[in-house]
C-alpha cells in the first residue's frame, strides 16, 4: 500500500462521497437555483463509486463518509453501503443526512455496514424548521434520530449551521440538549456558498462558544468520540452529551486536513473551498483501471494547497454545496 500523502506532508485517509445533488428539503443557506440539478447519467453509479473507492483504498483512505444533496433519497442506499463496507481497507463508512427518512432505513443501513450518522438539525422550533428547510418535516427528523440512536449508529452528531438573526437566539437551546438528551451537538460556521460573502449570516465560533459559557458554565475541552473531521469537542459541567465547534470561515483548519471530497458526478476536488477538481468520471467510463485512478488521485493529492483563500478569493464558485458533499 501506498501512503497517500500531499505536498505538504498531510496523510489522506478520509474521503467524502456526493452520492446526489437532489434533496428533498429546500434549505434557504444551500439552495440556489441558478445551478440546475444533474441527470440520473451525470451522477455516478454504485458500481463506478465502489470502483474509484478500491483504488483510494489502495492508496490508504481508510474512512468514508456519504453525503448529499440528500443521500437518503438515492434508491438502494444500503446496497452501496454494504459494497464500500466490505471493501478492503475501510474502516469506517459513515453518513451526512437531513434526516427526513432517517427513521425508514436506519435498522438496514446499520445491518449493511453503517458506523454512524450526523443530522443536519438548524431549529429545534418547527415553525422556524419550516421557514429555513420549506418543509414541514420537523417530526420525522426528531424520529430519525432516535431511529438512528435505537440502530446502534452512534454517536449521533447533530450539526447545526448558526445564521445570525435567524438562528442564532437557538445556541442555547441546542446546546442544553447535551445535558438533558445526551445529543452530541456541532455548531458550524455557515459557509459562503450562496450568499457569496463569508460574513454574510454568519456567527463566528468565538462568539458562539463565548455565549454558551456565560449561560450555561465553562466548557471543558474533551477528545472527540469518534470522527475525522475539524471540530473541536467540549464539555459543559455535569454533561453526558459533547458540543463541537466548526470554525469553517474563521479558523482555518487547513493543517490538519485529511480528507478529499468527491462529487456526485465524479470530480475529485482537493480542497472544499476550492474550485480545483479532477475529472474521475469520463477516465473511468473510458476503461480506466485501477492503476489509472491510483494515478489520478495521486495527482489530486500533489495538487492540495496548503490552505484555501475563503477571505481573499471569497468562495467557490463552480459547485454548490449539494454538489460537493460538504
Amino acid at each position: 500500500m501506498t501512503d497517500l500523502v500531499d505536498s505538504f506532508s498531510r496523510r489522506i485517509n478520509y474521503m467524502r462521497i456526493s452520492v446526489t445533488d437532489h434533496c428533498d428539503l429546500r434549505c434557504l443557506y444551500c439552495t440556489d437555483r441558478l445551478y440546475p440539478h444533474l441527470s440520473h447519467d451525470d451522477i455516478l453509479r454504485y458500481e463506478e463509486i465502489h470502483r474509484i473507492v478500491l483504488a483510494a483504498a489502495g492508496l490508504g483512505v481508510k474512512k468514508l463518509r456519504l453525503t448529499g444533496g440528500e443521500a437518503l433519497i438515492r434508491l438502494n442506499l444500503r446496497w452501496l453501503v454494504e459494497m464500500l463496507a466490505n471493501t478492503e481497507g475501510i474502516d469506517e463508512v459513515s453518513l451526512t443526512t437531513n434526516g427526513t427518512q432517517l427513521a425508514r432505513y436506519a435498522d438496514e443501513l446499520k445491518a449493511a455496514g453503517l458506523s454512524r450518522v450526523n443530522v443536519s438539525l438548524d431549529s429545534l422550533k418547527p415553525d422556524r424548521f419550516e421557514r429555513i428547510t420549506g418543509s414541514d418535516r420537523f417530526k420525522e427528523v426528531l424520529e430519525g434520530i432516535e431511529a438512528a440512536k435505537k440502530a446502534g449508529l452512534n454517536p449521533v452528531k447533530i450539526n447545526m449551521v448558526v445564521l445570525k438573526d435567524v438562528n442564532d437566539d437557538e445556541v442555547l437551546d441546542f446546546a442544553r440538549k447535551t445535558l438533558s438528551d445526551d445529543w452530541h451537538v456541532r455548531f458550524i460556521e455557515h459557509m459562503p456558498f450562496v450568499n457569496g460573502n463569508g460574513a454574510n449570516g454568519m456567527v463566528s465560533i468565538r462568539n458562539i462558544m463565548s455565549s454558551i459559557e456565560q449561560s450555561l458554565g465553562q466548557l471543558s475541552p474533551h477528545l472527540p468520540t469518534s470522527g475525522n473531521g475539524p471540530a473541536r469537542y467540549y464539555k459543559l459541567p455535569d454533561a453526558s452529551g459533547t458540543l463541537g465547534f466548526i470554525g469553517a470561515v474563521t479558523e482555518c483548519f487547513c493543517a490538519e486536513c485529511n480528507r478529499f471530497r468527491l462529487t456526485a458526478d465524479g470530480h475529485l476536488r482537493p480542497c472544499l473551498l476550492d474550485d480545483d477538481e479532477i475529472d474521475l468520471k469520463e477516465p473511468l467510463r473510458h476503461g480506466a483501471d485501477i492503476s489509472e485512478l491510483e494515478r489520478l488521485i495521486l495527482k489530486a493529492a500533489t495538487r492540495k494547497q496548503q490552505q484555501h483563500h475563503l477571505g481573499e478569493n471569497g468562495a467557490p464558485e463552480k459547485r454548490q454545496m449539494r454538489q460537493i458533499g460538504g
